[in-house]
């Protein structure tokens, strides 16, 4: 079985890899540890195809430690158990190195196996994981582990792997493959900051091609046709997923429509169709609520056109609704009334209904003194009349507040009026 192009072509010098420079640079504090040859223990966090696995391996050549190798996906205790027994053996006389690939998929005892080991530095820890560390991984092991975080790898970064695969597939052949103008760049931009991802379709490309020639054109038309379709990263179950929501939201909530549109789109090309209906419901009356109140009735509407109407189509009723929600006025009042509320209601401040308020209709509910008191407020000059609803405890509470808003000021300077008398 033939090597993967992105094994075949792996940097073993950091100079040479691409991209994350924020953190192995000249003088950036990665390849600052690595030239000082003590090596701590480190969580390596972004997506796939960035080079965390080229790092850690890096970093393990660099040091005199035994190496050893695990994959979250099928280590189990049996095999972290063999790591350990080499501890006191001549194997492990410099300690051993374990770099261990996703291991977000290690559950609590796994990883806890390792953790006596960890700390007293018998085992040097190199983690990876496409998973955001601080939801996966034990607690006790990101305390004694540096979190490095790896970002998607820049598109001129990536046509440098580009151009250097093309030099090694043409020795591979005996040929030069040479691309059109704008090729490279092409698969650079189609990748989503995924090297391996480029690497794969660089291959595919001149895989396709003829075998006679001995220069080979790498046309625009067969890169476009084999780019992969996406070009980002989306896992429902993962961070972007949360990232791309979380974006959604605060974009249209800082009233950018070009923003949330870009969002939406996103999630509707991954095909996740739920995802911005339930967002844009929650949007209409966290973000908006009664400084535009009919919003969260059209959103709806909007909302129910979309799943009526499914993908394609359900991309228009949806972006009426993130441009009506970006372009709106804004208030948060509603979710911080709920919540002043509901704090309250969670501290314990709850207090007795009042007995006026309590339900009257039944026999011998005026023997008990329930609803004697009470003033129905329709009988009053606009419909309003001064009484206590809150229980005695918290009667002085004040959950809303009146936003800032045409809407709501004018409701404000309406009751203001009518309260006062």
């Amino acid at each position: 079985m033939a090597t993967p192009l992105a094994d075949r072509i792996r940097p073993s010098v950091l100079e040479d890899v691409v991209g994350q420079k924020h953190i192995i640079g000249e003088g950036q504090f990665l390849s600052n540890i690595i030239q000082s040859g003590h090596i701590p223990n480190l969580i390596f966090y972004g997506p796939s195809g960035v080079g965390k696995t080229t790092v850690a391996r890096i970093i393990a050549a660099s040091t005199n430690k035994r190496l050893h190798k695990l994959n979250g996906t099928n280590a189990s205790i049996s095999d972290i158990k063999d790591i350990v027994k080499e501890i006191d053996t001549m194997f492990g006389y410099n300690g051993i190195l374990l770099y261990l690939d996703e291991i977000q998929y290690l559950n609590k005892k796994q990883q806890q196996s390792l953790l006596e080991y960890i700390e007293n530095g018998q085992i040097t820890l190199i983690a990876s994981t496409t998973e955001n560390p601080y939801f996966y991984i034990y607690n006790a092991i990101l305390s004694r582990c540096t979190v490095v975080e790896f970002k998607p790898v820049e598109p001129n970064e990536v046509e440098k792997a580009l151009v250097r695969s093309l030099d090694i597939l043409g020795e591979e052949y005996g040929c030069k493959f040479v691309p059109e103008d704008g090729v490279l760049s092409h698969i650079a931009r189609g990748c989503g900051g995924d090297v391996r991802k480029s690497l794969n379709t660089i291959e595919l490309c001149c895989l396709s091609l003829g075998s006679s020639e001995n220069t080979r054109i790498i046309s625009m038309d067969l890169a476009r046709k084999l780019t992969q379709k996406s070009s980002m990263k989306y896992d429902r179950d993962g961070d972007e997923h949360y990232d791309i929501l979380s974006a959604f939201q605060k974009s249209i909530r800082g009233s950018d429509p070009d923003a949330g549109l870009h969002y939406l789109a996103r999630l509707l090309e991954a095909g996740d169709l739920i995802s911005p209906c339930r967002r844009l419901l929650v949007i209409a009356s966290e973000d908006i609520g009664l400084a535009d109140p009919q919003a969260v009735s059209i959103v709806k509407s909007c909302v129910d056109s979309a799943m009526q109407l499914g993908l394609p189509e359900a991309r228009l009723p949806l972006a009426q609704a993130v441009l009506l929600l970006a372009t709106a006025p804004k208030s948060n009042s509603v979710i911080m009334s709920i919540d002043a509320a509901m704090n309250d209601i969670r501290a314990g401040n709850t207090g007795e209904i009042p007995e006026h308020l309590k339900d009257s209709h039944y026999g011998g509910a005026a023997k008990m003194g329930r609803g004697i008191e009470y003033q129905y407020a329709h009988l009053f000059p606009n419909h309003y009349v001064k009484q206590q609803y809150l229980p005695n405890g918290i009667k002085d509470h004040v959950y809303y507040q009146y936003g800032d808003n045409k809407n709501e000021q004018t409701a404000k300077k309406y009751w203001d009026n009518i309260k006062q008398d």
